[in-house]
């Protein structure tokens, strides 16, 4: 446990927790250990407030795996929230975490059914069959999700990672483009966006990745991820017998501005030696993953 909450008094700690409930802060293993060490005897001394703790210790817990613990908070929630749809979800979650997959599915479907316009338990349906490996399955699912709720970006980026495991590069670059319309100045998406083009590979495909890193390194000039995929999108068209002329000049125009700006960002950055270091795990890291 961090030193810095040793000796807290039981209200000290209520009010940490409270502060890390405000600001979405989950610090698991500090809320399991804190909880066991000072507030779990005092839990009768938090009025209501107890009920938003034991959840908050819930959740914690299945981050811990410690189940035992999820358990206690899960019976005294239920017992107090027996028609709680966000109790019966820890409750699912506590099933999956136990691998008592079909269980948990269950849950989750008469949570559904109760409540079509949740979109966590449809989620969590989707994480079970990821989990069990499903991965053709839990795409059909998201796409399913997603008619429903266009607008989750988190969906679009989950659906573009079960994609791409399935090396499906053409439809992990649609995600990603729906994700762009989203959100347009984010430099992470066009970096990303631009690696599966890479991915993708051919011609076509790599001067779109090239255009997409420029913009990528546009948005944000010290994303070196975008910049390493410049240098090796430009590589690949200064050396292709597809390119012309023109093109070749440009690519090699746009690698020399790459590798000038990688080296003014390391020595920007960092001292020599480190710099050696940094050098020597990028270039370890160098093959571009989508």
């Amino acid at each position: 446990m961090n030193s810095n909450y040793d000796e807290l008094s039981w209200t000290e700690v209520r009010d940490i927790f409270r502060i890390w409930r405000e600001n979405s802060e989950r610090k698991s293993k500090d809320v399991v250990d804190l909880w066991e060490s000072t507030l779990k005897s005092k839990i009768n001394n938090l009025g209501n407030e107890k009920y938003l703790v034991l959840e908050q210790v819930c959740i914690a817990a299945l981050d811990c795996y410690r189940l035992a613990l999820a358990e206690q908070c899960l019976k005294i929630l239920m017992n107090e929230f027996p028609g709680s749809l966000r109790v019966h979800k820890y409750h699912a979650m506590h099933l999956e975490a136990l691998e008592m997959y079909d269980e948990a599915v269950e849950v989750l479907d008469s949570i559904i059914k109760r409540d079509e316009t949740n979109a966590a338990p449809r989620k969590r349906r989707i994480a079970i069959l990821k989990a069990k490996g499903q991965i053709p399955e839990a795409i059909k699912e998201l796409t399913e999700y997603l008619k429903k709720f266009m607008s989750d970006q988190e969906a679009w980026h989950e659906l573009c990672d079960l994609y791409l495991q399935e090396q499906d590069y053409s439809k992990a670059a649609f995600c990603m483009e729906e994700l762009i319309l989203h959100n347009p100045h984010s430099h992470l998406i066009y970096q990303r966006y631009a690696e599966i083009k890479y991915s993708q590979g051919g011609f076509e495909n790599i001067e779109q990745a090239k255009s997409y890193f420029c913009q990528a390194i546009k948005l944000n000039p010290s994303n070196i991820r975008a910049l390493y995929g410049l240098l090796l999108a430009t590589n690949h068209i200064a050396s292709s017998v597809r390119s012309t002329a023109s093109k070749k000049k440009e690519a090699i125009k746009l690698s020399e501005w790459a590798i000038k700006m990688l080296d003014d960002l390391y020595k920007s950055k960092v001292d020599e030696d480190e710099g050696i270091k940094v050098v020597e795990d990028l270039l370890s890291q160098l093959q571009i993953e989508a």
